[in-house]
């Protein structure tokens, strides 16, 4: 029954798993996978899971995200299609799965200002409203003008006082059954050679500092306040400390790395050790920035 509705509101699959749908490379097999067309489509799947309390995961690119192996025998939504985007006059309209880098550079070739510190992010539009994600002293709260969210079974618009942003947090937080539908973001001119360069220079700073090259759910933990959490970590001795194929960087300590066949369960055994070790020596309590589903 749920298979059947399903296939008539999107692309269907019953043979996806986590591992190749986030940027860790972890996470078992997933019970139904659907990727909506559009946002109707995506009111309509979201307002019968919920009327028939069926369980549901929305994702975007996957990033920011560790799944367990065990079967989730629910429904993942993927906003993979929800991809289009619109420049109006001194703003930009782009839907959940658009992916950040790509519109940044998009946006620049064009003389836009916007999104040059979030060109390094490997995540959409939606994931990145979500967490208020930032980099280089710039976050998405600066951008965004208002975001369209399904709510409740209807599509409304929250300004950004209404997102109750904050240090990589939105009132998304609050309300988990919320899903980011599409957002406005404020544009500003400046010179497309400029701004290509700044994004360039970023880009090979975060090469030569994160392993971009290795799979990964992003930084792990959030950097408290007035210090860093790779400084920390550092610190306990944990730069390079590995469980099975799972990692913490040598590169960069606040990435734990995917090596190979590594699991969620050795990912968080890491985390959590590195938490205890934190809070026993610093008195500091290291908070995830990664999300756990299905663990």
């Amino acid at each position: 029954m749920i298979k059947e509705f399903l296939e008539l509101h999107g692309e269907y699959h019953d043979d996806k798993y986590f591992k190749d749908l986030t940027t860790a490379r972890m996470g078992g097999h997933i019970a139904h996978f659907v990727m909506p067309e559009n946002k109707q489509e995506l009111k309509v799947i979201i307002n019968y899971l919920k009327s028939n309390r069926i369980q549901f995961k929305v994702i975007g690119n996957g990033s920011n995200l560790i799944c367990g192996e065990s079967e989730y025998d629910g429904v993942v939504i993927s906003l993979k299609k929800l991809n289009a985007y619109e420049i109006r006059n001194d703003e930009v309209y782009a839907e959940a799965g658009v992916m950040v880098p790509s519109l940044a550079s998009q946006l620049a070739k064009q003389g836009y200002s916007c999104l040059e510190f979030a060109s390094g992010i490997p995540g959409c539009i939606g994931g990145l409203i979500y967490m208020n994600a930032g980099a280089y002293k710039g976050s998405m709260s600066d951008v965004v003008l208002e975001v369209e969210v399904l709510k409740d079974g209807e599509l409304i618009w929250l300004n950004n006082d209404e997102m109750h942003f904050s240090y990589r947090r939105s009132i998304l937080h609050d309300h988990p059954r919320w899903v980011v539908v599409s957002a406005r973001l404020k544009l500003e001119k400046k010179d497309p050679a400029q701004l290509e360069e700044l994004m360039a220079d970023r880009l090979r700073r975060r090469k030569e500092t994160q392993p971009l090259d290795k799979a990964s759910a992003g930084s792990c933990f959030r950097n408290p306040e007035n210090d860093f959490a790779w400084k920390l970590i550092d610190g306990i001795g944990y730069r390079g400390y590995s469980q099975n194929d799972v990692c913490v960087s040598p590169k960069h300590s606040n990435f734990i790395i995917n090596e190979g066949n590594g699991t969620a369960q050795d990912y968080l055994d890491i985390v959590y050790q590195i938490q205890e070790k934190v809070k026993e020596k610093y008195g500091v309590k290291l908070v995830m920035e990664v999300e756990k589903f299905n663990c």
